[in-house]
């Protein structure tokens, strides 16, 4: 089974962190969730969600991908939290797939690994998207690293995630089931 490992820290963006969560189980995805902070974890619109695990009792290695979502303050919690840092280190090492949305791509370019890549970010970070090469697309893959712009593209990047780990066919019978209006020019490969 495939095992995705999404980051929550206070003000992250609910919309994206749910609907990531939400399409992956439905895909058969092993999703944790893991918070900065103990116990339930307040997003940028007041939405309490409950972390299943600590931060600290993950690794990256664990993980086929790695998934930050997006809103202010949650992108520079998850940004100094040296945690962070380390679980996005151990995934880059074992070479899985490392995603972003909204300004939460900001995170990967600060540590190096958007430089040269073909990558997106909600216009607000787009000055600390320099080292990448820029796209307004709405979903972006450059080889492991997904990326995407903002809450109304969540539902095209939880897809992009999905065929990447679980291939089109399951992508696809779960976007039956949701009945996602998807067409591939939202994607940038």
């Amino acid at each position: 089974m495939k095992k995705a490992l999404l980051l929550l820290a206070p003000g992250f963006e609910e919309i994206e962190a749910v609907t990531v969560v939400d399409i992956l189980r439905r895909g058969d995805v092993e999703v944790t969730i893991a918070g900065t902070v103990a116990g339930a974890i307040t997003g940028r619109s007041q939405i309490r969600v409950l972390a299943e695990v600590s931060i600290d009792d993950v690794s990256g290695n664990d993980f086929d991908l790695i998934v930050l979502p997006g809103g202010q303050p949650g992108t520079r919690n998850l940004a100094n939290d040296a945690r962070v840092k380390r679980i996005l280190a151990d995934a880059a090492e074992k070479e899985g797939y490392l995603s972003a949305i909204c300004a939460a791509p900001s995170i990967l370019a600060a540590q190096g690994y958007l430089a040269g890549k073909k990558a997106t970010s909600h216009p607000s970070v787009i000055s600390e998207m320099a080292a990448a090469t820029y796209s307004e697309d709405a979903v972006v893959v450059d080889g492991r690293w997904v990326t995407s712009r903002a809450p109304g593209t969540a539902m095209a990047f939880a897809f992009k995630l999905l065929e990447l780990l679980m291939g089109p066919d399951k992508m696809k019978e779960v976007n039956q089931g949701v009945m996602a209006a998807l067409s591939p020019p939202a994607f940038s490969e």
